[in-house]
């Protein structure tokens, strides 16, 4: 028998074709080992070999979702391969959703086993960890050679069509899938066993984890709206048109600040927006759909508040991670404080 034919997917910064001036590159393949699929192939063994690399900008990919992966699929069937690998993303946003969106349409469409490796908090991870096999890796690329064998050996097994273990046994994300299997004693045993185990304040490893989330205490109110300044934020993408500061509209890297001083309303032929998560039809009729800055300056006039803050902040929130979404608050918080600001009204869509 020859050796088991691998397709890799790199996005265009790992597959060494540029950064942010190469984001919109639409898919294409080469034949061969790129950048990370050296230590990819070298973990992987000899019995396999990666023919072929397949290469996409993270934001062509992130706007063209559907269209993109029919075309990753096509291309990938040309090389008849065994498995698809895709990344490892780590914490890119754009990149997890490509390399989760590609895994998913090969798996599908060619049904090949499928892998690709993330960092807990990638949105890749929420959206296709049901559907595709997804190993935890640090939150960088500085630590490429550690991550890379788990996203290895789990390929190797899942191309060998060997039996897959619980994801504490074989080291991928738990997948949401309840699996049936006969064990020693009931629920109600290993029930009563975890609770001891707790009160004595010993380990235990529970076997439905719960997604836990960070409580944030509100704000007090404020105690009077007639003199306050109150700013717009919005993780609705409301942007001049251009998109001057090129926010993505999935899987955000940025945010931005716009001066509205002056303005009474947003018009359609000024702004638009840029969020890829929502039919853009009525937010782009009337901007105001989602930034409400024609009620504010209506609320500013019959002194109902003292001032309308004279800029707004913007995002888009479709898949933005955890670890940007807190970045981008703390620092808007922080200009909006340092400004003197009281309030602020957050939209989204």
């Amino acid at each position: 028998m020859g050796k088991y034919r691998v397709v890799h997917y790199l996005n265009q910064f790992f597959a060494q074709i540029g950064g942010e001036e190469e984001v919109n590159i639409p898919p294409v393949i080469k034949e061969g080992v790129i950048g990370p699929g050296r230590v990819l192939q070298q973990a992987l063994g000899e019995e396999w070999e990666i023919v072929a690399t397949v290469i996409c900008g993270d934001s062509y990919f992130a706007e063209n979702i559907e269209e993109a992966s029919a075309k990753v699929v096509e291309l990938v069937s040309s090389y008849q391969p065994d498995v698809f690998v895709a990344g490892p993303a780590f914490n890119a946003g754009r990149y997890g959703v490509a390399c989760g969106a590609s895994c998913s349409a090969v798996g599908k469409k060619l049904g090949i086993p499928v892998v690709t490796g993330m960092y807990k908090e990638n949105p890749g991870l929420d959206i296709y960890r049901k559907e595709v096999y997804i190993t935890p890796t640090s939150n960088s690329a500085r630590r490429m050679k550690d991550d890379i064998p788990a996203v290895a050996s789990l390929l190797r097994k899942l191309g060998l069509g060997q039996e897959i273990g619980s994801p504490q046994e074989e080291g991928y994300f738990p997948r949401g899938l309840r699996v049936n299997r006969f064990v020693d004693r009931t629920g109600a045993e290993r029930a009563v066993n975890m609770l001891l185990l707790k009160l004595k304040g010993e380990p235990f490893q529970t076997e439905y984890s719960m997604p836990t989330f960070e409580r944030i205490s509100p704000s007090s109110p404020l105690g009077d709206l007639s003199s306050a300044t109150i700013a717009l934020v919005t993780s609705g993408g409301i942007v001049p048109r251009g998109n001057p500061d090129r926010i993505e509209s999935a899987s955000a890297s940025k945010f931005a600040g716009y001066d509205i001083a002056g303005l009474d309303a947003l018009t359609p032929a000024a702004y638009e927006t840029v969020h890829g998560g929502y039919d853009p039809v009525y937010a782009n009729e009337d901007p105001d759909r989602v930034l409400p800055l024609d009620a504010m300056r209506a609320l500013e006039k019959d002194g109902t508040i003292g001032k309308l803050y004279d800029r707004y902040y913007v995002t888009v929130g479709n898949a933005t991670s955890v670890a940007n979404s807190e970045r981008f608050g703390k620092a808007i918080a922080a200009e909006l404080k340092s400004a003197g600001v009281g309030g602020v009204i957050l939209t989204s869509t």
